[in-house]
């Protein structure tokens, strides 16, 4: 009687069990595959292994369908609210969970989740527990770097024996050496672009300084050229050139007399400058 009383409501989750599939996999109409698994485990509650069977497949058609519209983060969310609490979560389930957060590099997510279900005493009995426990080792901890973690659990495991232990303990060292290996790497090269920061700047101070030196010595040896120039000619030349170029036209007839005395005069401060009389004294 009592399977006859959970069989209408097996075959209502069974049927959105396959509506949902359908929408998943030959419509793609992923929101809608979503809603249908939600209508399917609302209508299941404690009853036969079959509803267990049907809700967990549910499950995971819901996880699929959430992955697929970029949905992941609430992916756990979405199962627990049916299980409640981790260690209540079917194997295949947690399989999934485990394998979506590691694909999209969040395996913290299923630290706590992943642990809370592989110490639960009732699940060490089942087939799956060492398979689980392998995908949490490789995909969770050691990407985390949870190498103490591992071999404890390792060790602790019942499901192993003496060989199955001693080749997950030399993956885990193997995965220490390597992160090892990632860490001084990661170091160099960040101490690397410090070092040739220092020495780019210390080359460009060098230069700097050395072109401020012989931009002083050139400042003095023209400040003592310019001493003895005649600056009266100097002003005056540049007063015509004014004229010349902003208020006369160079082309009209008139503006002639005017050039030939510019020119004149540069002739002349030229010869003054560098005439033996106005170069500047050699100083020892």
């Amino acid at each position: 009687s009592e399977s006859l009383a959970w069989a209408p409501v097996s075959a209502q989750a069974a049927s959105l069990l396959e509506e949902a599939a359908d929408l998943l996999v030959l419509q793609r109409d992923f929101a809608a595959a979503v809603e249908r698994c939600e209508a399917g485990c609302h209508s299941l509650g404690p009853g036969p292994e079959s509803s267990a069977e049907v809700k967990c497949s549910l499950c995971v058609v819901g996880i699929q369908a959430l992955a697929e519209m970029n949905r992941w983060r609430e992916v756990l969310s979405w199962v627990l609210q049916y299980y409640h609490v981790p260690e209540h979560l079917p194997p295949k389930v947690l399989e999934l969970c485990i394998l979506l957060y590691s694909k999209v590099g969040e395996p913290q997510v299923m630290l706590e989740v992943g642990s809370s279900w592989l110490r639960e005493r009732s699940n060490k009995s089942l087939p799956e527990y060492g398979s689980l426990l392998e995908l949490y080792l490789l995909h969770v901890l050691l990407p985390l770097g949870r190498f103490e973690g591992a071999e404890e659990l390792v060790r602790s495991c019942d499901v192993f024996d003496s060989e199955q232990q001693l080749a997950f303990l030399g993956t885990i060292c193997e995965s220490r050496c390597q992160w090892t290996q990632r860490e001084e790497m990661h170091s160099a090269a960040e101490e690397q672009p410090d070092a040739t920061t220092e020495t780019v700047l210390g080359a460009l101070s060098q230069k700097l300084l050395t072109m401020l030196r012989l931009l002083r010595r050139a400042l003095r040896s023209m400040s003592s050229h310019f001493y003895l120039l005649p600056y009266k000619k100097m002003l005056l030349a540049t007063f015509l050139l004014y004229l010349v170029v902003v208020r006369l036209d160079p082309a009209s007839p008139t503006s002639l007399p005017f050039i030939y005395k510019l020119v004149q005069l540069f002739r002349q401060a030229w010869a003054a400058v560098f005439s033996p009389i106005h170069r500047p004294p050699i100083q020892d």
